[in-house]
């Protein structure tokens, strides 16, 4: 079962097509449904307000400095979705849902 926070493994359509990380934003209330939403996490740093800079950690199983691309959000089928290899902190959750807002345009 994923969660939200929860990082995973996935292989996207388009540009971002390789296997890469991801972090699962969806709720965990919609659970039922067979597409999860996730945030593509990159290793290709970048100067910006709605990217979030993780550190590698046991927590998270990171093995390099990462970003959240909250600027890339995307529905994935549950059955393209690897398990969970680590999650965020909740601080770090926190700056996500902050960087969702601005990206959203719901502040």
């Amino acid at each position: 079962m994923i969660h939200r926070g929860d990082l995973v493994t996935v292989a996207l359509q388009g540009d971002f097509g390789k296997p890469r990380p991801a972090l699962v934003v969806q709720t965990n209330l919609l659970s039922e449904l067979e597409s999860v939403i996730v945030a593509p996490v990159t290793s290709e740093l970048r100067n910006a307000q709605f990217r979030v800079t993780i550190e590698p950690s046991p927590l998270n199983g990171l093995k390099v400095l990462s970003q959240v691309m909250v600027d890339k959000l995307t529905a994935v089928p549950r059955a393209k979705i690897t398990k969970p290899f680590g999650k965020i902190d909740d601080g770090r959750l926190r700056q996500v849902d902050r960087c969702m807002l601005v990206v959203l345009g719901l502040i």
